[in-house]
């Protein structure tokens, strides 16, 4: 037999009855660490039984259920979607029991970034001005507008970051009231009043169901000297409708780039948690370092918003035992149910079944990929709950509920106040965002060397054992700071985000 020389599994409870293989590791290979021998080949990122399970038994990993053996396993069986299998079982949901208030810094310990204070109180990490449409009829218009103002046409205006397209699919052909035109709403007044946006134009085509007026009506919008609107049918077309857009953008111009970075406390921070491409790494590395550094935002001061709903699901018992009462578990948990009859009898992952990307990378089902995606929430207690792109107001770690796509998720989140995303990713996710820049965390090391061009930190270190998770954890928070800041994340440097505007579709169309 071979004898790995260096301990190739990582054990992450002392109750656990599965480890995580560091590398690939051969059958026939012995573990020392856990007195066994592979009996099959194990790939890195995947699970091996470290005890006997027998049938029916529960698989343990973090000391959390993530599923149970579907036939009796053997110490040194590899642990996968094969064997490994979902059923349901009692949950203790020990509301507000494991609820831990931040630890706030005194206010002169806290650490601050270089922002844009906005008048209403807020700070942006950018300075943006938006060109939002009421319907897609209005994409077009929007997207020749933008273009216009190449980096060439903004030379003279220093500090505004660019003129943006946030065009979708929607605002027509759907019901005009209800929880989809709601949604629609709340997605577009909170990225129009979001603080990275210095100034707005809205589009309407003229004749659509989201009325222009009782959009800016139900919202409570009004046109100024920063936000304007165009109607299309009113203004005579599409070539006219460009260039009036090209005249009030010009107008807007000069005082966005009047406002400069100055010192903003980072309680002005609201970053969104996202993952995606997760792999059988996301629980051990990333998603847990940047669980150590939203840590340290909330003692800051700072907001992080944890969603992804479906991808919490089979752990909710592990988050509402972290509520800060049992009104606010109790809240997440109706999310939770409006989830299961929403996904009833589809072929979704909340049934079950992940991605294949997902099992490729290790994860044998949902509550597995559910605990690790939970890990970027840290360890402090749950303030808040939110529906998709609510004003997020509440300080520390708040969820809020969205699918788990990420451009429709990530967009509930800046449309709630997020000024920065913070996304992790196993397999390589090339995500990017608008007006919010997106920072990339990379599980293991072999898939940041072959996407070094998307990826911003390699937490791969962890696995690697050159770095501890408060190291990568306190590396992960400096460079939120120093992106706040103006220092621009890969996928901002690549131009990344304008076509990830996705608000939730939710709705008939008709």
């Amino acid at each position: 037999m071979s004898k790995v020389e260096h301990n190739p599994v990582i054990r992450l409870d002392e109750h656990d009855n599965v480890a995580v293989a560091r590398i690939d590791i051969a059958a026939g290979s012995v573990i020392g660490s856990e007195s066994i021998t592979a009996l099959e080949d194990i790939p890195m990122g995947h699970k091996i039984a470290t005890r006997p399970i027998g049938k029916g038994e529960p698989a343990l990993k973090y000391n959390t259920i993530i599923g149970f053996a579907g036939a009796d396993i053997k110490p040194g069986n590899w642990l996968h979607s094969h064997n490994v299998l979902m059923d349901d079982f009692q949950k203790d949901f020990r509301f507000g029991e494991d609820y831990v208030a931040a630890d706030l810094f005194p206010l002169e310990e806290r650490a601050t970034f270089m922002g844009y204070r906005r008048e209403d109180g807020s700070a942006g990490t950018r300075n943006y001005i938006g060109i939002f449409i009421t319907v897609n009829c209005a994409a077009t218009v929007a997207r020749k507008i933008s273009a216009w103002f190449a980096e060439e046409r903004l030379a003279n205006y220093p500090n505004v970051d660019g003129v943006v397209a946030f065009v979708h699919q929607q605002g027509c052909g759907m019901e005009a009231t209800g929880e989809a035109m709601d949604l629609l709403h709340r997605t577009l007044s909170g990225y129009i009043r979001h603080p990275n946006i210095a100034g707005a134009l809205v589009i309407s085509l003229g004749c659509e169901r989201n009325n222009l007026q009782r959009f800016f009506s139900d919202t409570g919008l009004a046109t100024g000297k920063m936000l304007k609107t165009i109607r299309m049918q009113d203004q005579g077309g599409t070539a006219a409708s460009v260039e009036e857009g090209k005249r009030l953008i010009r107008e807007m111009l000069e005082d966005a780039n009047r406002v400069e970075r100055t010192p903003c406390p980072a309680s002005h921070l609201k970053i969104g948690l996202q993952c995606g491409g997760s792999d059988g790494f996301s629980a051990l590395s990333a998603n847990p370092a940047l669980g150590k550094a939203v840590d340290m935002l909330v003692r800051h001061g700072g907001t992080a918003i944890l969603s992804e709903t479906p991808e919490l699901y089979g752990i909710e018992h592990t988050l509402t035992a972290r509520a800060r009462d049992e009104a606010t578990g109790r809240k997440f948990l109706e999310r939770i149910d409006w989830w299961q009859s929403y996904t009833e009898g589809k072929d979704v992952q909340m049934q079950g079944i992940v991605g294949p990307g997902n099992r490729d990378g290790g994860l044998a089902n949902v509550i597995e990929k559910s605990l690790g995606g939970s890990k970027k929430g840290g360890s402090t207690g749950i303030e808040a709950v939110y529906r998709y792109a609510e004003p997020v107001t509440a300080g520390g770690l708040v969820i809020m509920d969205t699918p788990g796509y990420d451009p429709v998720a990530a967009t509930g989140q800046i449309a709630g106040g997020a000024n920065l995303v913070c996304f992790t990713t196993g397999r390589g996710s090339c995500f990017g965002s608008y007006p919010a820049p997106t920072v990339k965390l990379a599980t293991n090391t072999p898939m940041y060397e072959r996407m070094t061009g998307d990826m911003d930190i390699n937490c791969g270190q962890i696995i690697d054992g050159t770095k501890t998770l408060d190291e990568m954890g306190r590396e992960i928070f400096e460079m939120l700071l120093a992106v706040a800041s103006g220092e621009k994340s890969k996928s901002e440097a690549l131009g990344v985000g304008e076509d990830e505007f996705a608000p939730w579709p939710i709705g008939v169309t008709g």
